[in-house]
């Protein structure tokens, strides 16, 4: 790898004209020097065409048309990328400055592997911090586990993606965590402990307007494990820990969109299958089963604790 490889960045982009130009110059304005930039709009009404019109001197490649979803708006980039390492930032999305050159730097020292994460934080639409995903040195069994990166903050070489194939667009919510799997089944992962990317967490946010369906999205997951030759082994080794996984997501996400008893029998399933798997999140386990008392308090203590752990 040269030392500037040519990174292509893409974003798929619907109605976010609200947070675009900051996701855009947060791209354009990195430090590093041989950037390809391309924007995938679905046809957005909200003033986003022109913001991107407004930059497209700086793109590599740009379009506005109806699409079927994010997984296909970011393959169409993927499909024109001439970039050696490539990423998506989201329409909500942006990097911090100096975050490219860090993740190719962390390529190169790194020849094995064919992908690099590194941490996100949470903001809100103000830019206030909520919390701070930081991550640890997984690989493949702790992705299958469901354990999830944020992905603002991963990039990959184009050759691995390639051989791992682009996002399965049957997927809305863990189309990347589907990736992510497959990326480190060919070549592995590299953990860099440095922040990257801030996600903004808002009411029209995937995370918030779409939670109850990431648990039957966690389901086909796990059944494409267990059915695939590729993973079935590992499937079978970490049974008990993939299922507590998939329910530990499903209540996570239950919770956010305020289904408590649903949420509390996720969680539950999860101890059930592997109580090490819930441990580190007992505190939503018991708010999910006291949140329907209307206690304040615990909610109170629940939301302040919730902004200093991982999700």
């Amino acid at each position: 790898m040269s030392d500037t490889p040519l990174v292509t960045i893409v974003t798929p982009s619907f109605n976010q004209a609200h947070f675009l130009e900051q996701t855009m110059r947060s791209v354009l304005d990195q430090d590093y020097p041989n950037i390809e930039y391309m924007v995938v709009d679905g046809g957005s009404t909200d003033g986003s065409v022109d913001l991107i019109q407004k930059y497209s001197k700086r793109l590599k490649w740009w379009v506005s048309e109806k699409d079927n979803g994010q997984a296909e708006a970011i393959n169409k980039g993927f499909a024109r990328a001439s970039g050696e390492i490539i990423a998506w930032i989201n329409s909500d999305d942006y990097y911090m400055p100096g975050a490219i050159a860090e993740a190719v730097k962390a390529l190169s020292e790194h020849p094995e592997v064919g992908m690099v994460f590194g941490n996100v934080r949470v903001v809100d639409e103000n830019e206030k911090v909520l919390n701070l995903l930081a991550y640890g040195d997984w690989g493949l069994s702790d992705l299958m586990s469901f354990r999830i990166i944020g992905q603002p903050a991963v990039f990959m070489r184009r050759a691995v993606l390639e051989k791992a194939g682009f996002l399965d667009q049957s997927f809305h919510l863990l189309l990347d965590h589907h990736l992510w799997i497959r990326i480190a089944r060919e070549d592995g992962m590299q953990y860099i402990p440095s922040l990257w990317a801030s996600a903004h967490y808002h009411e029209d946010c995937k995370n918030l307007a779409m939670a109850s369906s990431f648990g039957a999205e966690g389901r086909r997951i796990v059944q494409w494990m267990e059915s695939s030759g590729q993973y079935r082994e590992i499937f079978q080794q970490n049974r008990k820990r993939i299922l507590a996984g998939a329910e530990r997501l499903n209540a996570f996400y239950l919770l956010d969109a305020k289904d408590y008893p649903a949420a509390f029998r996720a969680y539950w399933k999860a101890f059930w299958l592997n109580p090490s798997t819930v441990k580190p999140e007992w505190y939503r386990m018991v708010y999910a089963f006291f949140a329907p008392l209307g206690l304040d308090g615990l909610r109170t203590r629940y939301l302040q604790r919730r902004r200093n752990k991982l999700n």
